[in-house]
Parts: C-alpha cells; structure tokens; sequence
C-alpha cells in the first residue's frame, strides 16, 4: 500500500480543512488507516483512525466532536475533516495504513504507531490569523 496526503494549508482559527489520504493497491480496502500529527519539537500523536470497513471511527480526546475521519474505498481515499481548528492543531499531518487486515481493535491499538506499516508523506496544515 502506498499513500500520499494532501490538503494542508494556511487556516485562520475557527477554520475548516478537509485532509485526504490517497491509497494506491488492492488492499487499500482492507486496512484501517490513521492520522497522526507531529507539532514542531514535538514526537508525532494520535489523531483519528477509521476501521478497514469504515464502521468505527476512533478520535483523540482534543479532536472530537470538531474532527471526523471517512473513508471511499471506491476512490481509494480516507479523508479528515478538521472543523474549529486551533493554534494548538498545528502541525504537520501524517496518514498511515494498518500493517494487518482486517483489525478490529481498541483505539489503543490505532494509537500505537507501530502498528502502521505504510506512511504517507504528510501534508502540513498550519492555524494563524
């Protein structure tokens, strides 16, 4: 599987943004895919995960109710709406494919970053007025 995201960019706070995570290969469908971010000087978090059928969607606490992550298996892409962003949402966003199909696990499980195989090169989305 290979991923490229897009769709960062400058937004004033209490902006919108909608991220898209582009994947290439048959198994795209299978996987469940997240989003982490990485501030600068910071290690890179948790920040949404959808499972490989779309049902359950998993958020970090600072993101819910302003965040939702969708997936399109037939355009092969998984998106992040970011609505109300803040100062603090800044940072550089990474999307990655789950390195084994057909998880069904806890949102510990889509925290952990090493259970992501596949990386994209991450889209930076900055939050300023």
């Amino acid at each position: 599987v290979q991923l490229q995201a897009f769709g960062g960019g400058l937004v004033q706070p209490g902006g919108s943004l909608r991220l898209s995570c582009k994947g290439s290969g048959r198994t795209f469908s299978n996987v469940a895919v997240g989003w982490f971010r990485q501030a600068p000087g910071e290690a890179r978090k948790f920040v949404a995960a959808i499972t490989w059928n779309g049902e359950i969607p998993y958020y970090t606490d600072s993101v819910k109710g302003r965040f939702t992550i969708s997936r399109d298996d037939a355009l092969n892409t998984v998106y992040l709406q970011m609505n109300g962003l803040r100062p603090e949402d800044a940072a550089v966003y990474y999307c990655a494919a789950d390195r084994t199909m057909y998880t069904r696990a806890s949102r510990v499980y889509y925290s952990e970053e090493a259970n992501f195989a596949f990386w994209g090169q991450g889209t930076k989305v900055t939050v300023s007025s």
